[in-house]
């Protein structure tokens, strides 16, 4: 590959640690799901009717929280949620129309109602669509790239992973899937889907903060609040206990005072209803987190192009590549990579592609440049199926 650098790090020994995460119901988290589902669906329909992606980016969506009258065994949403979805996109193909309101506002609809289980996406939400069409330069570009085997970049963008994930990112990632990965509706109702997890380890004593959006519909008084927060605080103690931290202190709700009535309550299990806003971008990276301790990226991937906006594509691909390096490459123990790529240069032609290794003990010294650029050009090879894998949902971008 041209311009590919290898590089030795020395031994990463971090005495501080930090990781968040922001859960499926959290207001910049929402924004991420519904900037890709939109995207999504736009793809299905172009391809459906098409049989290619045509140019599109709707990654710029804002909440505007509602208000709302939470109260145990019920509440009400007194103002609905608002969502604004913008972007571009190809609206008109030939004499052909593309009903681009209607596709955004059913794949929105559609993502809320699977995600959070006590929202009513028609009563709760509305839906604002702020699309126009795509700029004559970029769908010039977009039309030079169907002309080739391979799409050219719309944009200049970076993308950065690491691999493996610490020891804190699993168990971070491990606590949100046990409690968002349950059936909702069914089992503990009263936990909402706006789960907002910080943990800090400090040598091997570790600290997690946790926010939880009760469901007031489904609790009783407050004395059942504090039962499902003392439950959900086993619940991390156990999973941390489980990934090695033995030294390990668990905060739910901290900013809670139940003597004067003041819980986080909510009636829809986010606090997008009243007490928060949201914005594509502001929340987890590709690999879930918000790792401030490791390399990140400030690209917003969620709604953009997934056939030829290298901002997401080259998120998820040095992601894959730094995962594929230490899977393969035994000799090394930890691998980060960065892509850079150029507007209007093919997707598959980089401007730059580095890796960097942390060697395993015993290994450090070693010249292992023609095995891992091999890696790196074996995945640039099927770089046109992330598309298909984006289309699908079948990788995670948040």
């Amino acid at each position: 590959m041209d311009h590919f650098v290898v590089s030795e790090m020395a031994p990463i020994d971090n005495a501080v640690e930090v990781v968040e995460r922001k859960g499926l119901g959290h207001p910049d988290t929402i924004c991420d799901g519904l900037a890709e589902a939109f995207s999504r669906a736009l793809c299905r329909e172009y391809r459906r009717r098409f049989g290619d992606i045509f140019h599109h980016n709707v990654d710029k969506a804002l909440l505007w929280g509602g208000r709302a009258i939470p109260q145990m065994g019920g509440g009400e949403v007194v103002s609905p949620i608002n969502v604004y979805l913008a972007g571009r996109a190809t609206a008109e193909v030939g004499a052909e129309h593309i009903p681009i309101e209607e596709i955004a506002v059913e794949s929105s609809r559609s993502w809320l109602r699977g995600k959070l289980h006590a929202l009513d996406p028609e009563r709760h939400v509305r839906i604002n669509v702020l699309t126009r069409p795509v700029s004559q330069d970029l769908q010039a570009l977009f039309a030079r790239s169907a002309q080739g085997d391979v799409p050219l970049c719309n944009d200049t963008s970076i993308g950065v992973g690491h691999a493996p994930l610490s020891r804190l990112e699993q168990l971070v990632l491990a606590i949100d899937k046990q409690i968002n990965g349950r059936d909702r509706s069914s089992e503990k109702p009263a936990w909402g889907e706006d789960i907002k997890i910080m943990a800090i380890r400090s040598g091997e004593k570790l600290r997690l903060t946790i926010a939880c959006a009760m469901v007031g519909r489904y609790l009783v008084d407050i004395d059942d609040y504090l039962c499902q927060k003392a439950e959900l605080q086993r619940l991390a103690r156990d999973i941390a206990a489980a990934h090695g931290f033995r030294e390990c202190e668990v905060d739910v709700n901290n900013a809670d005072r139940p003597a004067s009535g003041n819980i986080y309550l909510t009636v829809t299990g986010t606090s997008a209803e009243a007490g928060d806003d949201g914005q594509v971008g502001r929340g987890n990276r590709v690999n879930g987190l918000i790792t401030p301790c490791r390399p990140m990226s400030l690209e917003a991937v969620a709604g953009k192009n997934p056939a030829s906006h290298i901002g997401k594509i080259y998120s998820v691909l040095s992601r894959q590549v730094a995962q594929s390096v230490v899977a393969e490459v035994k000799e090394t123990a930890h691998a980060e990579c960065l892509i850079v790529g150029q507007i209007g240069a093919p997707i598959n032609d980089p401007a730059i592609v580095a890796v960097n290794v942390v060697m395993q003990e015993g290994c450090r010294g070693l010249d292992l440049r023609n095995r891992i650029e091999a890696i790196a050009a074996d995945r640039f090879t099927r770089i046109r199926a992330l598309a298909d894998d984006f289309v699908n949902g079948t990788i995670e971008l948040f």
